[in-house]
């Protein structure tokens, strides 16, 4: 069973975005269950003392479980079809990964010692997206991915 863990600089509060981010991983769970993947925390963490990108690459590495693969979501990363997300997670899977730590920067983006470490670098495009909007991505494409590996109706690409 491939665990999801999403670790996100900065609160999301209630609202459409809080509402589309639960509703695609709830859906992620209940497909992905029976095909190995699943289940999702979200996990944030906040700069209170507002002290940099050192300081949330140290919150963001302290909420990794031990032995995770990790996945960064940056603009320098690869971009993936959804075909080729939901191979890689299927990959990890079957690769005998038991938890995958995705961590989502905050403002100013992931410090370059924690870019540095992470095993893989998704991007959603050379664009900058706000943190709030790329959970929702990431929640979707997730949900997508198991979709795919479940040849359920919903991807039609």
């Amino acid at each position: 069973m491939l665990s999801v863990h999403i670790i996100a600089c900065g609160r999301l509060r209630k609202g459409p975005e809080f509402d589309l981010v639960s509703d695609y991983l709830y859906r992620y769970e209940k497909t992905g269950r029976g095909l190995g993947l699943g289940p999702v925390s979200v996990i944030e963490v906040e700069d209170k003392r507002n002290l940099g990108m050192a300081a949330e690459a140290d919150l963001l590495r302290k909420a990794i479980p031990k032995g995770a693969v990790t996945m960064i979501m940056d603009e320098r990363g690869k971009v993936l079809s959804s075909v080729e997300f939901s191979g890689k997670l299927s990959t990890w899977r079957d690769s005998g990964v038991q938890d995958l730590a995705i961590l989502i920067g905050g403002a100013d983006g992931l410090d370059p010692s924690l870019r540095a470490e992470a095993d893989f670098a998704l991007s959603f495009g050379k664009m900058v997206w706000p943190h709030m909007l790329a959970r929702v991505m990431l929640s979707e494409q997730l949900y997508r991915a198991a979709s795919i590996l479940g040849n359920a109706p919903y991807h039609r690409a």
